[in-house]
């Protein structure tokens, strides 16, 4: 979808491309999505636990059916997770921030995980990329989830080119119920979009259905993921129970945004973003030229304060980087009334994200001595 927003900047958000500033109530209007209550917070904190930040902070802001899936819960009937990853580069940590929702909803619920590499999809949409690239890209993001945690006795990688066979008798149910009409409305596809693009909706739907075939148990299928990939499940629920299945469920979360003055993290703009391979003196350059909502000198911004809700780096520090809301909180205060400079934020979010970053890339070392063991059997 399109829109402009109070900055004169066009805010698109579509399964291929995001940019400009988001308006999240706006996309809940827009996709019909609804948004995460009160009530469910306590009904999955009633199960859990204990609320993940990313649910208390709101940066899982939106669902379809989650209410659905935690009733089916209640009552005996599991669910598995699916997400996943277009590999078209390098993981940085925007990609992170749902696929560490996913595991501790995985750990939390005891459930499987289906994480699908759409190769096929990056190769289809991307002249620049052939498959020997999203193959290669394919191993490579499979490292990083892995060494977040994932165990492969309950993690399933699907690399779509490889695994078709295992895909494509559902892909076909799929298809066949899906008109041109609703794909074209859905996706916005044009007279010169390739055959390929147009049928790979129904690629995309089919973890959510997969597990029935591997297990013969008929599960529903709840989604985390960042809300621009909404659309592929829109149409996926509609034909979902004409094949006797569960529609999908999904949980929608805001885009981790870049080091630059807008926009969600993108690896179109390396420099705005922090890579999981990046060396400590790579995160330093980048995170001190970040944009802050700080004020010109340091004396301004000691009598006036800063503005924190246009920073990048509270931003990191929201999202990822400070799990203790009180200390969240006092960073908070500390920015606007000006008891805290910029300076003294990038040069801790340097040590916390090389801190992390260090062990993250030694267990990916270590990922590639297990990778095989994700792959599905057959």
């Amino acid at each position: 979808m399109e829109s402009s927003n109070n900055n004169n900047e066009d805010m698109v958000v579509t399964p291929w491309e995001v940019k400009g500033k988001v308006d999240y109530e706006r996309l809940i209007r827009d996709f019909g999505t609804q948004s995460i209550t009160p009530e469910l917070l306590k009904k999955v904190e009633k199960i859990t636990g204990k609320l993940h930040p990313q649910l208390k902070r709101h940066i899982f802001f939106s669902h379809r059916d989650l209410d659905t899936v935690l009733n089916l819960y209640d009552k005996g009937t599991k669910f598995v997770l699916y997400t996943g990853r277009g590999p078209s580069g390098p993981v940085h940590i925007g990609h992170l921030i749902p696929w560490i929702f996913t595991l501790h909803l995985q750990k939390k619920f005891g459930v499987r995980l289906y994480f699908q590499m759409t190769d096929d999809e990056k190769f289809l949409i991307d002249d620049k990329i052939d498959l020997q690239d999203t193959k290669k890209y394919s191993y490579e993001n499979a490292l990083d989830l892995i060494a977040l945690g994932f165990k492969p006795e309950d993690t399933f990688i699907i690399y779509d080119v490889e695994d078709i066979d295992l895909l494509y008798d559902i892909a076909l149910e799929v298809a066949k119920r899906i008109t041109y009409s609703t794909a074209k409305a859905s996706f916005g596809f044009k007279d010169n979009t390739n055959i390929g693009w147009i049928f790979w909706p129904a690629i995309q739907a089919v973890p959510c259905f997969i597990h029935k075939k591997l297990t013969g148990e008929n599960l529903p299928a709840l989604i985390p993921a960042a809300i621009d990939q909404d659309p592929y499940w829109r149409v996926t629920r509609d034909i979902a129970q004409k094949l006797g299945y569960f529609k999908p469920a999904q949980i929608h979360c805001r885009f981790l945004p870049g080091l630059g003055t807008g926009g969600k993290m993108s690896a179109s703009k390396p420099e705005t973003s922090i890579f999981t391979h990046d060396k400590p003196e790579i995160v330093k350059r980048k995170i001190w030229n970040a944009y802050t909502g700080g004020k010109p000198t340091a004396a301004e911004q000691r009598k006036t304060g800063a503005n924190p809700s246009i920073c990048s780096i509270y931003q990191y520090f929201f999202y990822l980087f400070e799990e203790d809301d009180k200390k969240l909180d006092v960073r908070l205060n500390k920015c606007r009334k000006g008891e805290i400079l910029c300076g003294e934020c990038k040069k801790e979010l340097v040590q916390r994200l090389n801190m992390f970053l260090r062990e993250h890339q030694e267990k990916r070392e270590k990922a590639k001595d297990v990778i095989e063991q994700y792959h599905i059997k057959r």
